[in-house]
């Protein structure tokens, strides 16, 4: 039973960065869009946020409800690696690279979580 209280309280707090931090770039659209075109590396910063709502919304809320959740788990893992590659890769900058060894980490807790599936109290076990 604990494993099973655990494994929830673990996708609550895996999920809730994912599905605060799109439901806030979904408010503020046109300053996230603005701040996506700065990177070089994404050639169309529209198709990007549109991608970014779809994995921190979609995948967090997948995470979140235990629905599909190997798939949301890994979709959220390659996220967590790629945006650390794109935007927190700076080795100079000690601030930014505490960003990027923090999306190093939650990818291996959905690694993690892909591994292990959602528990008990999920819709996956429904």
């Amino acid at each position: 039973m604990l494993n099973n209280i655990g494994a929830l309280l673990g996708r609550v707090l895996m999920s809730a960065i994912f599905i605060q931090g799109g439901i806030n770039k979904a408010i503020s659209s046109e300053a996230t869009i603005a701040g996506l075109a700065k990177y070089p590396s994404l050639p169309n910063p529209g198709l990007a946020y549109a991608v970014m709502l779809a994995v921190e919304i979609g995948a967090g809320l997948a995470v979140l409800l235990g629905w599909k959740t190997r798939w949301a788990a890994l979709t959220l893992a390659v996220w967590c690696i790629a945006t650390a590659m794109v935007a927190h890769y700076h080795p100079g900058d000690k601030g930014q690279m505490l960003h990027f060894m923090k999306n190093v980490c939650m990818a291996g807790g959905f690694l993690q979580l892909y591994v292990l599936g959602a528990g008990r109290f999920s819709l996956d076990k429904r």
